[in-house]
């Protein structure tokens, strides 16, 4: 996956030491005539189907990273609806040793327009699923698309 300039200027001075970065999660819904669905898209790095999720650029409002990640890793238009799960999450190693912690934002989007496909490189597909057939996912991912499903917001967003 594609590590963003200010993450690899701070490991210029760090090393591998712990980064604390805000990462975002759009968990992106649409209604179409089979029901429910919700946009994954198929990690390239680990093959996990997952919600579109990306780090949040410094300055950035995490609802347009959300949109922003929405565009580039699935071609799909989404608009931010909620904010619905707040969750730092545990320290991870990478494979080079780069170690990092995230407090993931989690935000249910509306589906705006597009058709979606991996259009970055950061996975190899992406497709509208129905909300009672998605593929298996890590309970953590799980548990991020439950909270958008669930309709519980944090913070709402004016349409």
């Amino acid at each position: 996956m594609p590590t963003p300039d200010f993450v690899l200027a701070l490991r210029e001075r760090v090393g591998h030491e712990l980064l604390w970065l805000s990462g975002v999660t759009a968990v992106v819904l649409r209604d179409s005539d089979q029901g429910r669905q919700v946009l994954l898209v198929k990690r390239a790095d680990n093959g996990a189907w997952t919600p579109v999720t990306g780090i949040i650029d410094p300055g950035e409002e995490p609802a347009v990273a959300g949109a922003r990640e929405c565009l580039e890793e699935a071609d799909i238009v989404a608009a931010p609806e909620a904010l619905v799960r707040v969750k730092s999450l545990p320290p991870m190693t990478y494979a080079n040793g780069d170690r990092s912690q995230y407090l993931d934002l989690t935000f249910r989007f509306r589906y705006v327009s597009g058709e979606p496909f991996p259009a970055d490189g950061e996975n190899t597909e992406a497709a509208w699923f129905p909300v009672d057939a998605m593929p298996e996912m890590s309970e953590e991912m799980s548990g991020r698309v439950a909270a958008a499903l669930m309709g519980s917001d944090v913070a709402t967003f004016e349409a």
